[in-house]
């Protein structure tokens, strides 16, 4: 078996540029992270909706100020349905 070699009147192939290289690399892990987000759920809106949901419950509660004397919130949450 022969070795494959390019014809040497052919030109080589040019490589990107480090720009574009750059973009394909950012491109890629954009998708790659996208895609690992979305890994075995089946409605992303509905993950969309319980974490902006929790944020909300979060900065609620961090905006509320110390417990009272008893050190015990109370908590009432308003179902949207």
């Amino acid at each position: 078996m022969g070795l494959c070699f390019p014809c040497p009147t052919e030109p080589e192939p040019g490589s990107p540029s480090p720009e574009e290289k750059r973009a394909k690399l950012a491109e890629a892990a954009e998708r790659r992270q996208k895609e690992a987000a979305s890994r075995g759920v089946l409605d992303v809106r509905s993950v969309e909706e319980k974490r902006k949901k929790k944020e909300k419950l979060e900065k609620h509660i961090a905006t509320s100020g110390p417990p009272p004397a008893g050190g015990l919130r109370m908590l009432i949450i308003h179902s949207g349905r």
